[in-house]
């Protein structure tokens, strides 16, 4: 469900944050001690999508809602959310691959260089949680970017080396689809969910210093990675499967085995990822659109008129701010509260849960964390300070293996 994929319908707009709310002003000083560092942003597709090169000449910080196709996204709102760190998702379809994949993927890239180049007082490069730390203090905005899929690297371990020389610091091992090496969520499962080539991709990323990321990938996979690593795992945008049944959700008997990596599961906003009703509905449209396709193949009025009669007799149910803070509770739950953190998926989604329509509304999770019952340190752990213990980690464990040798497996 990426912006580059798919037209936005309007989005709601932000209700107005309660400035009086005494767990606001709270969570506002919280933010001011550790701001937010999102794990997953797919900005920088949305603006691929819906300008092209033309993105050049877009004011990025204009309010983006305003948009022909309005985005979730903007430097204005950024600041607004107090956003001090952000990876930008340079996604590729799962469907594209080989050397048109590490193309377009280098073509993602410059788009995050270019905006954060146009934009010096807002925006910075970071490459450590060192960086991230000495920019947020400033007020700017940390950028860091994660590569949305192994098939992105075409099977090469230098191409792999050169993302991060560009600044990529995560890589999701699979998107949608299995690849040569590693095994998605969204397929049936192979005999050997990581292969030896996909150890071998393992131990080049903690030799450089990338975080593994394992979003999207199956339940096996990610007992397989989490049985090779050296070092901390993410999730940079998964939830709770013990909530919300869905594939690309964490199973509670791995939540354990994250917590004794010392890894981190950043919460997402999916809609249909978090609230079960909503992932029946969209299930259930899905189906109903299918059906109308079958029935109406060449009467295209005809299949929107009946798909509008199914929506009006079927409700979108409401997802709310509620449904993240529940996976945040089973989380901190099963994997304890140095281990959680927040990936919105913004901008690669196209419904948010109520309350959270943009980057500006970060403070009102973390009001309803406090509400929870959860500690000032606690929302500092999971705005960023888990992301940035479990980077300086991985850059130990990157330091210890300076004097190894890449390693030489074909895939």
């Amino acid at each position: 469900m990426k912006h580059a994929l798919l037209a936005f319908g309007l989005l709601a707009a932000t209700p107005a944050l309660a400035l009086d709310d005494p767990m606001l002003k709270r969570a506002e000083a919280v933010l001011k001690r550790q701001p937010i560092i999102d794990g997953h942003n797919d900005y920088p597709g949305a603006l691929r999508g819906s300008f092209g090169e033309g993105w050049w000449s877009q004011d990025l910080k204009a309010d983006s809602r305003t948009f022909k196709k309005p985005l979730m996204t903007d430097l204005t709102r950024l600041h607004q959310g107090r956003v001090g760190g952000q990876f930008w998702s340079v996604y590729v379809p799962a469907t594209v691959t080989g050397p048109a994949a590490v193309k377009a993927t280098i073509e993602q890239i410059d788009i995050v260089r270019g905006f954060v180049a146009k934009y010096p007082q807002d925006l910075e490069l970071a490459g450590t949680a060192a960086d991230i730390r000495r920019i947020q203090k400033t007020g700017k905005v940390a950028s860091l970017m994660g590569v949305e899929g192994g098939s992105q690297i075409d099977n090469s371990l230098p191409v792999l080396r050169m993302y991060h020389a560009l600044g990529v610091r995560y890589m999701t091992l699979t998107h949608t689809r299995h690849n040569d090496w590693a095994d998605s969520a969204n397929e049936s499962p192979r005999p050997q969910p990581l292969s030896d080539y996909g150890k071998a991709v393992i131990k080049e990323m903690n030799r450089i210093g990338m975080l593994v990321d394992l979003s999207h990938v199956s339940p096996a996979t990610m007992k397989a990675v989490l049985g090779v690593t050296r070092a901390p795992v993410i999730y940079s945008h998964s939830s709770a499967r013990g909530i919300a049944d869905h594939v690309r959700n964490v199973p509670d008997d791995v939540l354990p085995l994250v917590k004794a990596n010392g890894g981190v599961v950043m919460a997402t906003y999916v809609p249909g990822f978090i609230n079960a009703a909503r992932q029946a509905w969209e299930a259930a449209r899905a189906g109903e659109r299918q059906r109308l396709l079958a029935l109406y193949i060449s009467d295209l009025p005809r299949q929107g008129t009946a798909m509008a009669e199914w929506d009006a007799r079927n409700p979108r149910p409401p997802v709310g701010i509620g449904d993240v803070a529940d996976h945040i509770d089973r989380m901190v739950k099963l994997a304890g509260i140095d281990h959680v953190g927040i990936g919105g998926d913004l901008d690669g989604i196209d419904s948010t849960p109520t309350g959270l329509e943009g980057v500006e509304t970060y403070p009102a999770l973390i009001a309803e964390l406090l509400r929870r019952g959860y500690s000032d340190a606690d929302c500092e752990k999971i705005a960023g300070g888990n992301l940035l213990r479990a980077m300086e980690a991985a850059e130990k464990v990157a330091a210890s293996m300076a004097g190894e040798v890449p390693p030489d497996v074909k895939p």
